[in-house]
């Protein structure tokens, strides 16, 4: 199946040519600056399924997990749109919002949830990890 997406003004479009390898919720703290204090819903797609037109600006840092992190987002509208981590080069991730139509997009797992406010709900129906799984 493919999907397609972009950024709020449409500056930067892209094709996901796979199915999502995971859905998941990230309670990390660099995500709850991405979600505005919330998890990031995010998918997990292989780096050779995804085509960009457009050019997204980056910012790099060392994730929770000691991982390099580049984040893609629009300079025009802001739109944060993927990340990609030095630990897992093949894969990168695709934040759900971003998608044009999520329908069959569903979280199966939480992970950082060490790093949520006491405040967050963690749906116990969820495969839950403290922090980066192994």
């Amino acid at each position: 199946m493919t999907r397609t997406g972009g950024c709020r003004c449409g500056s930067i479009r892209y094709t996901l040519a796979a199915e999502p390898l995971a859905t998941r919720l990230c309670w990390c703290r660099d995500c709850q600056y991405w979600a505005l204090g919330n998890a990031a819903v995010n998918i997990m797609v292989p780096r050779a399924a995804v085509t960009v037109a457009g050019t997204p600006r980056h910012f790099d840092s060392q994730a929770d997990s000691g991982n390099r992190m580049r984040r893609s987002f629009c300079a025009d509208c802001g739109t944060q749109l993927f990340s990609e981590s030095s630990g897992n080069l093949a894969n990168m991730v695709i934040r759900v919002g971003t998608l044009d139509d999520a329908s069959g997009i569903t979280p199966t797992v939480v992970i950082w949830t060490a790093s949520a406010p006491a405040w967050a709900h963690i749906d116990p129906a969820l495969q839950a990890f403290p922090a980066q799984p192994g």
